[in-house]
């Protein structure tokens, strides 16, 4: 069961919801659409609770303003790449010209153009997802559940599933909640990770506010492993530049992660760069031996 949780999920952002087996992870996404009643509380959703809504109401909420994403891609076996995905399309009423119009327009994104034909049992398994994906982005549902969605695929698929992902959100802005249990796939996709354990929030906050100022003792031990210029960003190093030190020659972005920078610096040469936002404002200064002592976990990190 899940205790107390009171999580705000931002609009067109990704929340990834990540623990350990058992920790409440599934539980809390099925609460999100109705599929679990909460035994109190409520779940808010433009103002409307979801638990209050009747069947007529929680079964429009479901089709239109939800999609979800399977494991297991829960494809139907006797329908096609294209049938499939146009499966939310036709249990909405929408004409069929129409339907497979928005589902080649959807498989195509996704990189299965040519497929259309084709049964899951001719796919793999990556291919399968990206049908599962297409088939929710077809239905252009507000927010989109993603229960474990890339966890059956092998390593190497799983990372281009995660990219396609993070392409498709560049432009579409939904609001994803996704559930992992891997931190790395957390921390990938994550503007904001909310940590359970035994059906309690343990944390939220950005990766780098996780991996930073971890909460506890627990939150500490899961993240003493992480790659820590994987995860930090320029933008948290910059400092104002001192009267002694030099026009920076570099400038790089305040989103870029600290491992690329001192690739980037140690490739040219320099010491110090100047760090900016997306609109090109000036945010301080980052010089490599600071990048190289953020990407050092801590002693009491490794103690933990």
């Amino acid at each position: 069961g899940l205790q107390d949780i009171n999580l705000v999920i931002p609009p067109g952002e990704i929340t990834v919801i990540m623990g350990l087996s058992g920790s409440g992870k599934s539980t809390l996404i099925r609460h999100i659409n109705g599929l679990i009643a909460p035994t109190a509380g409520e779940i808010l959703y433009e103002g409307r609770d979801v638990v209050a809504m009747n069947a007529a109401a929680l079964q429009d909420f479901r089709r239109r303003k939800t999609a979800m994403v399977f494991q297991k891609f829960a494809l139907l076996p006797h329908r096609t790449v294209l049938e499939n995905t146009c499966y939310g399309l036709d249990i909405q009423g929408v004409a069929r010209s129409e339907s497979e119009k928005v589902a080649r327009k959807w498989i195509d994104r996704v990189g299965l153009a040519g497929f259309e034909d084709n049964y899951p049992a001719q796919l793999s398994g990556g291919m399968q997802q990206r049908v599962g994906l297409a088939r929710a982005l077809a239905n252009d549902a507000d927010i989109l559940l993603m229960d474990e969605a890339f966890s059956a695929l092998d390593p190497l698929i799983r990372m281009d599933m995660q990219k396609v992902l993070l392409e498709l959100q560049e432009e579409l802005h939904k609001t994803i909640i996704f559930i992992t249990h891997d931190l790395d796939e957390a921390l990938r996709l994550g503007d904001t990770i909310a940590i359970l354990r035994d059906g309690a929030m343990e944390q939220v906050g950005t990766g780098q506010d996780i991996v930073l100022r971890p909460a506890n003792d627990y939150i500490a031990a899961f993240v003493r492993e992480v790659n820590r210029g994987r995860v930090i960003q320029a933008a948290t190093l910059a400092r104002p530049r001192t009267a002694d030190e030099p026009e920076p020659e570099m400038t790089v972005p305040g989103r870029m992660v600290l491992e690329k920078i001192a690739k980037k610096m140690t490739d040219a040469g320099v010491n110090l760069a100047k760090v900016t936002d997306k609109a090109g404002r000036e945010l301080g200064v980052i010089d490599l031996a600071a990048i190289v002592g953020a990407m050092v976990t801590p002693a009491a990190a490794e103690d933990a």
